[in-house]
């Protein structure tokens, strides 16, 4: 017993002393349990990821192999206990690392969903990165599955995943 108590002392000296090397969480790492399967999952990078901070920023990629149909809706939802705000006015959408133009944003805090319409619909086999500037983070943090779907020109109303980002908020 007194091995045991030894061994469990040693293990959390040596895992609190460890220091935080970067502020910024990037990328979905390692799933144990849950998630979404490895083949929808998508990059991200937040610029801080602590919890209740105001002012971090997401950005939340999209790889081209998985924008095969142009895209004239963009559509992020997110689970409901996930308590952070987002800036509406500070959603932007890159093509190629250029900002595109979009003609509007709809923040559903009630349905827990944004949608973010291009003006011109995004061309397919592009690489997609939707920018949420001045996000104000859940407390406590937590992981949090971010869906998103996306709506074709000329197509029927239905909305068509594409991927899960699986936010790690500490």
């Amino acid at each position: 017993m007194r091995r045991l108590f030894s061994a469990l002392a040693v293990t959390g000296c040596l895992l609190s002393g460890l220091p935080t090397l970067a502020l910024a969480q990037g990328m979905p790492g390692f799933t144990i349990f849950g998630g979404p399967e490895r083949g929808n999952q998508l990059n991200y990078r937040l610029d801080y990821g602590k919890s209740g901070m105001s002012g971090d920023r997401y950005r939340l990629r999209i790889p081209a192999k998985k924008v095969s149909l142009a895209i004239a809706q963009l559509n992020i939802s997110y689970p409901d206990y996930y308590k952070g705000e987002f800036d509406q006015k500070d959603i932007k959408v890159r093509v190629k690392n250029k900002s595109i133009e979009l003609q509007e944003v709809i923040w559903d805090k009630e349905n827990r969903f944004i949608e973010i319409y291009p003006k011109d619909p995004i061309a397919a086999g592009n690489n997609v990165e939707v920018v949420l500037s001045n996000v104000k983070n859940p407390s406590p943090g937590g992981m949090y599955n971010f869906n998103v779907r996306i709506r074709t020109p000329g197509d029927v109303p239905l909305l068509r995943y594409l991927g899960t980002w699986l936010l790690s908020i500490d």
